[in-house]
Parts: C-alpha cells; structure tokens; sequence
C-alpha cells in the first residue's frame, strides 16, 4: 500500500503496563492484544487512516489530515474504555500526535517528525492523549464533541528535545493525569559533549589517513595534542554541569 506524503498526521499508540497485564493474565493476554488491534484498526481505518507499522502492542499510523487523525483516536479511547476486557482488567492505552512533511522512502516515513510523534506518545500515560503544537494548531476549533484541550506547556523529550504539547481530554472521564514523562536534561547535555568528541575524532582519523603521506606525522601529532585538549576542556565542563544539575 502507498503511503501517503505531502503533509500527514503521525497516530502512535502504545498499551501501558504491557509487561503487568501479561505477567496477570497469562496465556489470556493475547485475547487482550487480538481485542485492542480489532478495536483501533477499525476505528482507525474508517478515519481515512493508512497502517505504517505494528509491533505487539503498538500501533503506527498516518493520517492524511490532522482533523481525521484526532477524531481516530478520541473514537478510539472510548471503544477501549467501554470494551470488556478479559478477568476485568484495565487496559489502558496511550496516544500520541504529530504533524509534518516527511519523506517517504522504501522503507516507508523517514524524517525528525516521525521520531517527534513517537517521543509524545512515549511521554504519556495510558489513557491520555497527546498532540503537538503543530497538530493543534491545525485543529483549531474543530475538536470532537465532548473533548477539551489541555496547555501542558513546553516539555523536554528525548531526541527532539523541546516541544509544546497539549492534552486532549475527554470530557466523560475527568482524569487528571500526572506529568509527563521528561527526558533528563542533564543527560541529554553529557550525551551531546560525547557526541562531539566522537566527531572531532573520527575527523582527525580522516585527516591523519589523507593521501598525503607528507603531512601524515603533522596531522596526527597536532590532532592528538589538540584531541587531548579538547577531551580535558570537555570532561571539566561536564563535571561542572553535573555540579549544577
């Protein structure tokens, strides 16, 4: 099936406390997973939606319009909350949303905007829906009945780093859920110094193997004493932040 491109709407959905339900259940836990792909592939297919992947119990799919995207998964909350589950158990699923323009290549969506849709729903909780500023913004007032929107303000997550998030609530349930799950800034820091280091030493390993034997012994005494350099200025500026933090 074509994927489509342009401008899409990015629907990841994950089962929260997947490892719980099946230590609980049992073998009774794959009537669980039959039941919630049933479920959200209906709804999600009558909404115009085109299924990227699955694995287990998540769920990855695109929407060519933000609008049909949300009113997906707000149909798709309901059903699960209403269905009944195997032993009575509460399965809660959590949602997220985003829009771009990625590229489609042969191995379906490449780009920042599917890792930004995929850090959402990861952000949040079972039974909560996510979007992102440019989702929402695409909504404007065209929201689902009974549904309401929930400032969560700028968030830090993982990869993307920030980005303004907002709750779409239903209004029969009044759940109040708690923070979002936040990337550590201080580790996201220590990773990017890491990753420098990393770069700067595979450029000195390209200029000390240049096919210029000359100048073989000059780049690679001077990278070294630079390289040795730069790694102590380094390692003190990290040992400062974690200070800090």
């Amino acid at each position: 099936m074509a994927l489509p491109g342009g401008t899409v709407t990015f629907l990841f959905t994950d089962i929260e406390g997947s490892t719980r339900l099946l230590q609980e259940l049992g073998d009774d836990y794959g009537q669980v997973v039959a039941d919630h792909r049933r479920l959200l592939r209906d709804i999600f297919q009558a909404a115009g939606g085109n299924e990227v992947d699955t694995q287990g119990d998540a769920f990855f799919y695109s929407f060519p319009r933000a609008r049909d995207a949300v009113r997906a998964a707000v149909d798709g909350q309901r059903a699960l909350a209403s269905h009944e589950w195997p032993r009575g158990v509460d399965v809660r699923v959590r949602m997220g949303l985003h829009t771009g323009e990625p590229t489609v290549g042969d191995e379906g969506y490449v780009g920042l905007d599917v890792v930004r849709a995929a850090r959402i729903c990861s952000a949040g909780h079972g039974g909560q829906i996510l979007v992102s500023e440019t989702t929402r913004a695409l909504l404007g007032n065209h929201l689902p009945e009974g549904v309401n929107v929930r400032d969560l303000g700028r968030q830090h997550l993982k990869d993307v780093q920030y980005e303004h998030v907002y709750e779409l609530s239903l209004q029969e349930s009044g759940e109040r859920f708690p923070p979002l799950k936040e990337h550590d800034a201080g580790g996201a820091m220590e990773k990017r110094f890491e990753d420098r280091i990393n770069r700067y030493v595979e450029s000195q390993l390209d200029a000390a193997l240049s096919p210029h034997p000359g100048k073989q012994i000059q780049f690679a005494a001077g990278g070294l004493l630079t390289l040795v350099l730069v790694a102590a200025a380094i390692v003190a500026i990290v040992f400062l932040v974690k200070l800090v933090l």
